[in-house]
């Protein structure tokens, strides 16, 4: 059996978690687990396509509640998550 990429969902607040600015614009940086059996992370990294950090702020919250309402529904697949 296969098992997709699980998103490791470590995030514990602050207003710059899981944000990075590069070149002026902010990206949201996170990883992925290949498979329970496996400790090794793939990062990710995601252009939020802003220069606000406020803006930044929001995205990346919404990001991670669509992450978390897929993972609930049951969907493991974090590429739902983000074409989103």
């Amino acid at each position: 059996m296969i098992h997709a990429p699980e998103p490791v969902l470590r995030y514990r607040g602050g207003d710059r978690h899981h944000l990075f600015l590069n070149h002026g614009t902010w990206f949201l940086r996170y990883s992925l687990r290949p498979s329970p059996l496996f400790k090794a992370d793939r990062r990710v990294a995601v252009s939020l396509g802003t220069s606000d950090l406020a803006v930044a702020r929001e995205r990346r919250d919404a990001f991670f509640a669509h992450l978390l309402l897929h993972r609930e529904q049951g969907d493991d697949s974090p590429r739902a998550a983000v074409a989103a």
